[in-house]
């Protein structure tokens, strides 16, 4: 393991300056479930600014119908939220769905966005959420959409020295539904084969009002799969619907990555999850028969 030094910032102004100062090469210490694995095997940094304990990075807030969530909250945080539970079910799914209770008590949701790794469980949810980044930089605050922040595995458009602080979306309208899913190699302790996040809305009449379809894992930028969507909307939602809409997310998926060596085994996988999400989302019995 390379050499580094340690310093704890107390608040994310502190941080942002220590991350910037000239002639050292700083990175955020947050969770440090991905800092410290790369340490093991390379030189990371000359210094990890520790910013675990700067208390606005781990408030979850309301403000108006925005949902905010500092960046250094934790998956057990994000979990144990009565707010969360009540206003964005998915992202709680998701965050239950990530490692063991120790990786949960210490990995962090801003963390998580920033690693950007192709498996990483929380954004598939944040993604369908629409949330936003709040990025610090030294010349000022900026915000993505997460679609946006990310690039591709292990690459988003964060600037150097800049910081994540937070991340918000606007609270799913009344009556909406959602379900995160995830297929792994084995049912716990497993990295993400594929994982979905799925949420609707019926109308007055019962006919789709809104859809939000997002597959993890599966495209190279975790993107809402919009013209899949907008194949849903108006219609009364019925198993050959959720069918269809489940062939038209592989389709997807295949437009943008091409057949590959993985195509086989992803294919027919995400097809039944989609399926099962979307039965989920809109009340509609299982592919077992029993409600979903």
């Amino acid at each position: 393991m390379g050499r580094f030094q340690y310093i704890r910032a107390s608040s994310a102004e502190e941080a942002l300056r220590l991350l910037n100062e000239a002639g050292i090469h700083s990175r955020p210490l947050a969770g440090g479930t991905d800092l410290l694995l790369l340490a093991r095997s390379e030189k990371i940094c000359d210094r990890v600014v520790d910013i675990t304990r700067i208390p606005e990075l781990h408030r979850i807030t309301r403000d108006g119908e925005r949902i905010v969530i500092g960046a250094g909250a934790t998956f057990s945080e994000v979990i144990e939220s009565p707010l969360l539970q009540e206003a964005a079910p998915l992202l709680v799914q998701a965050c239950r769905q990530i490692g063991a209770p120790q990786i949960r008590n210490v990995g962090t949701l801003g963390g998580n966005v920033a690693n950007a790794a192709a498996c990483a469980d929380s954004i598939p949810a944040l993604v369908c959420l629409d949330a936003e980044a709040g990025v610090l930089t030294p010349g000022g605050r900026l915000a993505w959409p997460v679609s946006e922040l990310i690039l591709r595995p292990n690459r988003t458009r964060l600037p150097a020295g800049g910081l994540i602080a937070s991340l918000s979306f606007l609270a799913p309208a009344a009556g909406s539904r959602s379900v995160f899913l995830k297929l792994g190699r084995r049912n716990a302790l497993a990295i993400s084969r594929l994982t979905i996040a799925a949420l609707g809305r019926l109308d007055e009449d019962g006919r789709i009002a809104e859809a939000r379809i997002v597959p993890g894992a599966a495209t190279p930028q975790i993107v809402r799969f919009r013209s899949v969507e907008a194949g849903l909307l108006g219609r009364a939602p019925t198993g050959p619907l959720c069918q269809e809409a489940s062939r038209a997310v592989v389709a997807e998926m295949t437009r943008i990555t091409g057949r590959r060596w993985s195509s086989e085994y992803k294919e027919p996988a995400l097809q039944s999850m989609a399926e099962r999400a979307l039965r989920g989302v809109f009340g509609l019995p299982s592919l077992e028969g029993r409600p979903a």
